[in-house]
């Protein structure tokens, strides 16, 4: 990669240059026609708005617009995709603790796949998975290259998640086909604002949160916000502890009404250890010696551990030129250390308690640097209104990932005895892998006369990745080019009511060579979405009901005689989405989701496996959440809170075969008691309320194993506003 660092650096140089030229404009005075003695041009007055708009009242579950869809301050209602927004008001009535519990309720969403899971947050998105390729922080992309690390964002230090489906490399590049999740973080405010937070609970938790923002000057030109959380917790599982210490600064600089540079940072670090792995004999399947409890380690407590350190820091730019033009830049540099060693079961013994266990080690780091520049151009020609936005974006990722596995002691899973010596893992894998993308976009928004709305988006992206193999020297280049499309039309009629329908493409570069040294081409993604959406005039509230069509290609799959990779994968995705929101005047707040997909293999190297349902997709989710505060009288600001989430059948995965462990379906509830009484705010909250025993996951790794749901949480907590 030496070739390409001039042209890196030049890229970057280029970048902040542009940066710096738009801050120095706001000390320029901003030339009129006039003064360059030329004819005044008379243009239709454009409203112009802020990217990032919060929800019409601060406790709504309503959102009117996601940056993240369009990356324009376009509504909902006129955006031909399906998207959910969980809003900070969702997510403290709801009292989440990590973005797995944050999109519980959202539809063609599965945050929880692997149900218990400290360490990071597994996401696939109808039906396929974003894990690595789907998450985004402030509209740029959390790269996770192999696996090598995990992201577990902290739900308190976010504005709002917004979730678009379905494909979205014409705005992002290389991505999942399912769609994104994009956290926005808390961003400061000019007026002041002050709380902390102290909650208590299951498995001796103790968590301290703590949330300041204001002016710094009387000007108002520089305001500040610090958001911070110390946690000091156990889990469901013995000697898995969850703590974590997050700190987040940010600063807003506004020398003018025209310019706004806002600086975001944050800082993490957690520590915890491995989900478990469970044998199927004893949980779904019968075992002579009894049940596996839900609480049972199956590690050993002196070696396991999953240490998490990461610290990002960007900023968010943008300046109005006038009325018609609009700049915007967004940048991040990150950082993420992650060591894991985990002692698991690989295989139930004959006497159907004693399991053998491997030690596996993963040492990671990826340090990466984002950059989004955005031209906007609102113009008007004739009765056709267009948003045209033009951007070019940079991405640039280092990763190093190094990895041993080895056999450890057996374990009496129903008697554990801890404490055992594990002998050194020799190392299979010591790699570096460091990608580079650049891509070209291009979107116009078209309103036509009073109620049609059209987009039309092309992008072109240039990915070129190096693969280091530090054990024996070996470096593998692959350089993709690709060029992603998406066409959407909004009939938005004066009711409220909006059909739309939308076409996308997505591509995803395939790391890595076949058996006869070639690289491997991109797998790519195509969908068709039909929808309507509803919102009321006069009631704030919101509908979306969709159909897609999507179909994921030339993914990598083993093959069954030589178990090499091979580019044979094809798998389809199709079914409907539907999500209501409402914030009622009367204190009550209400969502509700339900998904049906039908998600399958099309093509494979197995023969077997052709036409089976993907692997960890429910055919079924719904769900129901309300919460009421009583707004006058004697009782006012006393509420109740509570909601039931159904996730259905689904087969966990089997080598070669799909279908053959079948998942049983779960009804699940949550509730909460809260009482305002200004400036404190009382509440507790449970989830799984029942303390329903369930299993999220089921597959085969030499023998069959199940994952756990999370069971039973309790929590009270005690905020105070000043």
């Amino acid at each position: 990669m030496n070739n390409s660092t001039t042209p890196i650096k030049l890229q970057i140089g280029i970048f902040v240059a542009l940066g710096m030229a738009l801050v120095g404009e706001v000390y320029a005075t901003e030339p009129s026609a006039a003064d360059n003695g030329e004819a005044e041009a008379v243009l239709e007055d454009v409203k112009v708005q802020a990217a990032s708009v919060k929800p019409k009242k601060p406790n709504s579950y309503v959102a009117k617009t996601a940056n993240a869809t369009t990356k324009t301050d376009t509504p909902l209602l006129e955006t031909p995709q399906s998207v959910s927004v969980v809003t900070n008001a969702q997510m403290e009535a709801q009292n989440v603790s990590t973005m797995a519990e944050a999109l519980r309720y959202t539809p063609g969403v599965q945050s929880e796949t692997f149900g218990f899971e400290p360490r990071f947050t597994w996401i696939r998105m109808r039906g396929f998975d974003a894990t690595t390729s789907g998450l985004y922080r402030d509209g740029l992309k959390l790269i996770n290259p192999g696996f090598a690390i995990g992201y577990s964002l902290e739900p308190y230090g976010a504005e709002r998640v917004e979730v678009p489906r379905g494909p979205a490399s014409v705005l992002y590049g290389q991505a999942s086909a399912g769609g994104l999740v994009n956290y926005v973080s808390k961003r400061p405010t000019f007026d002041p604002f002050r709380e902390i937070k102290f909650e208590a609970g299951s498995f001796d938790r103790l968590q301290g949160e703590w949330d300041f923002s204001g002016a710094v000057n009387s000007e108002k030109t520089l305001a500040y916000r610090l958001t911070g959380l110390v946690r000091d917790s156990d889990t469901q599982v013995d000697y898995v502890p969850d703590n974590r210490i997050y700190v987040a600064p940010a600063l807003t600089w506004k020398p003018s009404d025209n310019t706004t540079v806002t600086f975001l940072s944050h800082y993490q670090k957690d520590k915890t250890r491995a989900s478990q792995r469970y044998p199927i004999e004893g949980t779904l399947k019968a075992n002579p010696n009894g049940s596996i409890p839900t609480n049972r380690f199956n590690g050993e407590p002196n070696v396991d551990t999953y240490q998490r350190e990461e610290f990002a820091l960007g900023y968010l730019l943008e300046h109005h030129l006038n009325q018609v033009v609009s700049f915007r830049q967004n940048a991040r540099y990150y950082n993420n250390d992650v060591d894991d060693r985990t002692v698991y079961p690989t295989a139930l013994l004959a006497d159907q308690r004693t399991v053998s266990r491997a030690l596996y080690e993963s040492f990671g780091k990826v340090e990466g640097f984002n950059l989004d520049n955005q031209a906007q151009f609102k113009f008007a020609t004739g009765s056709v209104r267009h948003t045209v936005l033009s951007g070019i974006d940079f991405q640039h990722v280092d990763s190093h990932s190094l990895q041993t596995f080895g056999s450890a002691p057996s374990l009496d899973i129903f008697n554990p005895i801890y404490g055992a010596t594990v002998a050194a893992a020799p190392v299979f894998k010591n790699a570096e892998v460091v990608q580079d993308q650049t891509g070209l976009y291009l979107q116009d928004q078209v309103n036509v006369d009073k109620n049609w709305r059209v987009m039309l988006g092309g992008r072109y992206d240039m990915a070129e990745n190096q693969a280091t193999n530090r054990l024996n020297g070996k470096v593998t280049t692959q350089s993709d080019d690709q060029a992603t499309g998406r066409a959407g039309l909004v009939y938005a009629a004066d009711n409220g009511l909006a059909p739309y329908f939308s076409y996308a493409q997505s591509f995803l570069p395939s790391i890595g060579t076949d058996v006869n040294g070639n690289t491997f081409k991109p797998e790519t993604g195509e969908q068709y979405e039909f929808g309507v959406k509803y919102q009321p005039k006069n009631v704030d509230s919101f509908i979306t009901l969709a159909y897609f069509d999507l179909t994921r290609d030339n993914f990598l799959t083993t093959d069954p005689t030589t178990f090499n990779d091979v580019q044979r994968g094809q798998a389809h995705s199709s079914g409907v989405e539907l999500e209501g929101l409402a914030s009622l005047g009367n204190g009550l707040n209400l969502t509700g989701s339900y998904t049906y997909m039908e998600a399958e293999v099309t093509k494979s190297s197995f023969a077997d496996e052709v036409g089976e349902p993907l692997e960890y997709a429910p055919d079924h989710k719904a769900t129901l959440w309300a919460d009421y505060t009583i707004p006058t009288g004697v009782a006012k600001g006393f509420g109740l809170g509570g909601g039931t989430r159904y996730i259905g059948n689904s087969y966990g995965s089997s080598f070669g075969a799909r279908n053959t462990i079948k998942v049983p379906d779960v009804v699940l509830f949550d509730a909460a008691v809260h009482y305002n009484f200004k400036p404190f705010t009382f509440a507790v909250n449970l989830q799984n309320a029942l303390d329903e025993e369930y299993v999220a996951t089921a597959f085969t790794s030499g023998g069959e194993f199940v994952t756990f749901g999370p069971r039973r949480v309790v929590t009270g907590s005690i905020k105070y506003n000043f």
